[in-house]
């Protein structure tokens, strides 16, 4: 965010800015709503880009965009930095992605990897729907969608031999990510379903009280790990030794040309790779019996 820090703007201030629309929020236009068992679930249209919202007016839950005149470029800086986790395992064979949204995550690497298997995990079958009707994503036997709770997934097939060498965390409600998996308990789940030397992404926000903690609890799963900050922030990390910042550039080169068509280089996102710890060390770890959500709701300090 140029040369201010994120974390020094209250939270409301923050959720604004990275809500801001490329036109006035009278040039949007609601075309779908609906009340799912989880959440309201909203589309929104404006002349170029088509969003989904689990708030009115998006004036903090902007989830997925898509730009109707470009639908391969990436409308978010965050889900270009998640890409960044190809740097570090630049061919996954078996991918799983917590969250769907409005699937663009799981479409842009369906077309980066066309080989490999992308398994989605989102709890509401709404948006799935949404998903599907408003911003063309498409299931299908290679990138199949299961409709339940992204740890219970992952409790679930922790008990088989399956195991991901890509692992992407990108599960919103309508404020912030679920408390449950934010935990060191969930984190070491997802730790024990990475294969050897496999890559976890979860993107998280750059302004948030819970952002020393977030960190602390990521460290003590994962040790080393590289932050990528904007607005958003993206932690990438592995069960094995985290690649070096050569590897991960020279790694960045296989996708100078694939990238492209999505808007952004390769070296935009390397850029951003840090292995700085910017967080209070002595913050608490969070766990099932310590993740307070609420938080979220102060400003950031």
């Amino acid at each position: 965010m140029s040369a201010l820090n994120a974390r020094a703007l209250p939270f409301l201030q923050w959720a604004l800015l990275a809500c801001a629309a490329p036109h006035l929020a009278s040039a949007q236009q609601l075309i779908h709503e609906e009340r799912s068992l989880y959440r309201q679930v909203l589309v929104y249209e404006e002349p170029d880009t088509r969003c989904l919202c689990f708030t009115r007016q998006c004036s903090i839950g902007r989830q997925s965009c898509i730009d109707l005149r470009q639908p391969d470029r990436l409308v978010f800086e965050y889900t270009r930095m998640m890409l960044g986790a190809l740097f570090l395992e630049p061919e996954p064979g078996n991918i799983l992605i917590i969250g769907l949204g409005g699937g663009t995550l799981p479409h842009t690497l369906r077309q980066l990897l066309p080989n490999a298997k992308i398994d989605v995990v989102e709890i509401d079958p709404a948006v799935v729907r949404v998903a599907e009707h408003y911003f063309g994503f498409h299931a299908d036997a290679r990138m199949p969608v299961f409709e339940e709770d992204g740890r219970a997934y992952v409790r679930r097939v922790l008990r088989s031999d399956k195991r991901y060498q890509l692992i992407m965390l990108d599960a919103y409600d309508s404020q912030y990510i679920p408390e449950h998996l934010l935990t060191r308990e969930f984190l070491g789940q997802v730790h024990a379903l990475l294969a050897p030397s496999g890559i976890v992404a979860a993107n998280t926000f750059s302004a948030s009280r819970l952002y020393d903690s977030e960190s602390v609890t990521y460290r003590s799963v994962f040790g080393q790990f590289y932050n990528l900050r904007s607005v958003n922030r993206v932690i990438l990390a592995s069960n094995a030794a985290l690649p070096s910042l050569a590897q991960a550039a020279q790694n960045s080169q296989r996708f100078l040309a694939a990238f492209k068509p999505l808007g952004f280089t390769p070296q935009s996102v390397l850029a951003r790779f840090s292995t700085a710890s910017d967080w209070n060390a002595g913050a608490r770890v969070l766990t099932d019996q310590y993740s307070p959500a609420n938080l979220l709701n102060s400003q950031a300090p």
